[in-house]
């Protein structure tokens, strides 16, 4: 798949999350696919499937990107500049563990800090949710 293709996938997957879901639980799913596809490059690279590894390696950055380029940086300020370098910094970060001897190990702290900002949107998600049911 080339490159092109791969940012019209995704950006058909926004544009579908955007319709059917809110914009907090879009951010939630599309870290879950991060997870998943980290995962999967982790599987692939244990049972020696190197090209299927830099598949999965591809999705996650390309959701990685995704997300950094849909920041709202005149709306979200310093927060959406804090966001940007942390997407970058994960980008950067998987893409240069593929190839090392530890690569599992990278990929799996990887895994653990991606889930961190999942949860933390979820929680927000959630927060979000009580404050609009409280009668008022």
């Amino acid at each position: 798949m080339t490159q092109h293709a791969n940012y019209s996938q995704v950006a058909n997957s926004y544009r579908s999350v955007a319709v059917t879901t809110s914009p907090l639980a879009g951010i939630v799913m599309l870290y879950d696919g991060v997870i998943v596809e980290l995962t999967r490059t982790i599987a692939a690279i244990q049972q020696k499937k190197l090209d299927q590894a830099v598949g999965h390696l591809e999705k996650a950055t390309t959701i990685l990107r995704g997300l950094c380029h849909n920041l709202d940086f005149a709306r979200g300020g310093a927060f959406a500049e804090r966001m940007r370098d942390t997407y970058v910094r994960l980008i950067m970060s998987a893409l240069h563990s593929f190839g090392k001897p530890d690569v599992v190990t990278r990929l799996t702290k990887l895994i653990k800090a991606v889930t961190e900002l999942r949860d933390a949107w979820a929680d927000v998600r959630v927060q979000q949710a009580k404050a609009v049911a409280r009668p008022r």
